[in-house]
């Protein structure tokens, strides 16, 4: 993949955001552990052939939410429909029908260590197709070319660089064909210029599948790079404080929270970004 380190922009597609159909629904979600009330009443949409940003500091929910968006955890109240089902209230074949719509980056990559690259990826299509091996071995073969890998298929996760890992579960995670690729974390664990080459693939991949992506991240060159849009959220409110595109959030938004955030300020108040050579003694 040629010129990967040259992180392209997202911003260029046809159609405003605003006038694409929605894809999915997010309505007053109510999130508790216990009695810890993690989000209170969360509600935003998400656009076809968008790449949205899941923002936020530490604990304020926003790995909690995606857990809601994929159906692993059922909200305490609210809703969330994926192409007009719901998948709060789903059960059986029903849920199974909205999880093909779905693919799932995990944060640290999620590889099963004992079964090959091949096999890794081939999990979902065995188990939801009733495709011959053949077939299934091809779609293996041009979904690692979709993200850079060949000739990679017979190896285990452990001989696989970080970066090559994260491309891998990529790969499974495109395996059905997803309309909706949720990302947690993409880039973390990786060295700066594999977490560029990530970005750009998933740039790519929102090109030119036309995939809906949403990612959740604290990492400001990323959120940058990608993303059309970004929701923030806070755990002192527990819900959404700032909607918008990610330099809008950043030059434009009068909340002390989120121009701290996009500016990297302490909650001292001391800015974080300091010049080489500058450091404070």
């Amino acid at each position: 993949m040629a010129e990967t380190t040259e992180i392209a922009t997202a911003q260029t597609d046809a159609a405003p955001i605003a006038e694409r159909p929605v894809i999915v629904q997010v309505r007053d979600v109510v999130v508790r552990y216990g009695e810890a009330t993690i989000l209170d009443g969360v509600t935003f949409d998400i656009h076809q052939g968008e790449i949205l940003a899941i923002l936020g500091g530490s604990g304020c929910g926003k790995s909690t939410l995606l857990r809601q968006l994929i159906g692993l955890e059922r909200p305490a109240a609210g809703n969330v429909l994926i192409d007009g089902d719901d998948i709060t209230a789903a059960e059986g074949k029903e849920q199974e029908k909205i999880l093909r719509k779905i693919g799932i980056l995990f944060q640290n990559g999620a590889l099963f260590g004992s079964m090959t690259v091949a096999e890794n990826i081939s999990l979902r299509l065995l188990e939801y197709s009733d495709l011959p091996p053949a077939i299934i071995d091809a779609i293996v073969r041009m979904k690692l070319s979709m993200v850079g890998l060949d000739d990679i298929e017979y190896d285990l996760p452990s001989e696989l660089s970080g970066g090559m890992k994260k491309r891998a579960a990529l790969a499974r995670a495109l395996a059905m064909d997803p309309r909706i690729l949720f990302c947690d974390e993409p880039s973390s664990g990786l060295d700066p210029i594999s977490s560029a080459e990530l970005d750009n693939l998933l740039i790519q991949l929102n090109r030119s599948l036309g995939v809906t992506i949403v990612v959740v991240t604290h990492d400001l060159a990323s959120i940058a790079a990608i993303a059309h849009r970004a929701i923030m959220l806070d755990k002192s409110v527990k819900k959404i404080i700032a909607e918008g595109k990610p330099a809008d959030l950043k030059e434009h938004n009068d909340n002390p929270l989120v121009k701290n955030f996009f500016n990297r300020v302490a909650e001292s108040g001391e800015n974080l970004n300091i010049r080489p050579g500058k450091e404070k003694r």
